[in-house]
């Protein structure tokens, strides 16, 4: 599983949309991410974002435990990107661009012109992924996806039967995964993409299922398979979704008892340039923690307010500055994983 040689293609396909000026600026952005961390401050931001994700919907057709989609727990309003706004934010970011996900919260199979979204990143040459539950993925819609040149397709598959898997992905249908999966690797057998994975949510009920889940990869001749820790909003004790190993899970549990992140949580943070997200409803949040756009930093509006004036403006670069100032004290960052190691299988 996950042999160099079965990676290679994918991993060089990432490397495509390079060219002089997103070279130029992603050198800009480490330098100026390095500079801050030396200095223990945020320097004014110079460059542009490399990567972007991009919420299609916050609408899911499940119920998983610890997903706001899931939850229907948002308190912003559910609805779907309107294709103009992404063409429109393109046209301004897309040349410095290198990677683009169509994904935040929610099903992004659900938008009707999900395929046409892919297109759109396409056409300005970038790299572009999603993440689906696998659910709408009949033979049509794996031919289309096939065609609309996506080049990563992740299928969130977390039990290998239908009673482990469906006491995280409430409501969902293994066999409805597994034939989705079979649809997309057939429809683009032969043709350059998109590279799926497949990617496990290690929790309590299906840890014992990953190295079944591992040889069913194998044998449907899926690729990649990844297997990512769980974010928990409240870690304790005899918590259902808490894994018993140690390599499956986020959290350590103190001296005291008290389960805390495995994250030292130190002042800084690379996603802060690199790039960040945009809701479907145009709010630019820092990164994909902030679940319900608590820490919007402005809005992205065609024909009145551009990219370049939130990413380069005040309320983004006091974000910044409060990350390299005392980072634990900005609610979203206390769950974040950055710099801890995912476990893939």
């Amino acid at each position: 599983m996950n042999r160099p040689i079965d990676l290679l293609p994918d991993r060089w396909n990432r490397l495509a949309p390079l060219n002089g000026q997103r070279l130029s600026n992603a050198w800009r952005l480490l330098r100026d991410f390095r500079q801050s961390r030396r200095s223990g401050r945020a320097v004014p931001m110079r460059a542009m974002p490399m990567s972007l994700s991009v919420e299609p919907t916050t609408s899911c057709n499940l119920r998983c435990p610890e997903c706001p989609s899931g939850l229907r727990s948002f308190t912003r309003p559910t609805g779907m990107l309107q294709p103009p706004m992404l063409e429109a934010l393109l046209e301004e970011l897309g040349p410095w661009l290198l990677y683009g996900n169509l994904y935040c919260q929610g099903e992004p199979y659900l938008h009707p012109q999900m395929n046409d979204l892919v297109r759109t990143f396409r056409r300005h040459g970038i790299y572009t992924s999603t993440s689906t539950n696998g659910h709408y993925l009949k033979p049509a819609q794996a031919e289309a996806i096939v065609e609309s040149g996506l080049n990563r397709l992740i299928v969130s598959i977390d039990g290998a039967t239908q009673e482990t898997y469906q006491q995280y992905r409430v409501g969902g249908q293994i066999e409805r995964v597994i034939e989705g999966t079979r649809n997309v690797l057939a429809a683009a057998r032969g043709r350059k993409g998109p590279h799926l994975v497949w990617q496990v949510l290690a929790v309590g009920p299906n840890e014992q299922d990953i190295p079944e889940l591992l040889r069913l990869a194998r044998s449907l001749g899926v690729r990649e398979c990844v297997i990512k820790t769980a974010q928990l909003d409240d870690p304790r004790d005899g918590h259902p979704l808490l894994t018993q190993s140690p390599e499956l899970r986020r959290y350590d549990r103190g001296e005291d008892g008290i389960w805390r992140l495995r994250n030292p949580l130190a002042d800084h943070c690379w996603r802060m340039w690199q790039g960040c997200v945009l809701t479907w409803d145009g709010r630019i949040v820092p990164c994909c923690f902030d679940k319900d756009a608590h820490h919007a930093l402005g809005t992205f509006a065609p024909g009145e307010k551009t990219f370049r004036e939130v990413w380069h403006g005040a309320a983004y670069a006091a974000f910044r500055s409060q990350i390299f100032a005392q980072r634990s004290a900005i609610d979203m960052c206390r769950n974040c994983t950055e710099g801890t190691q995912v476990y893939a299988g």
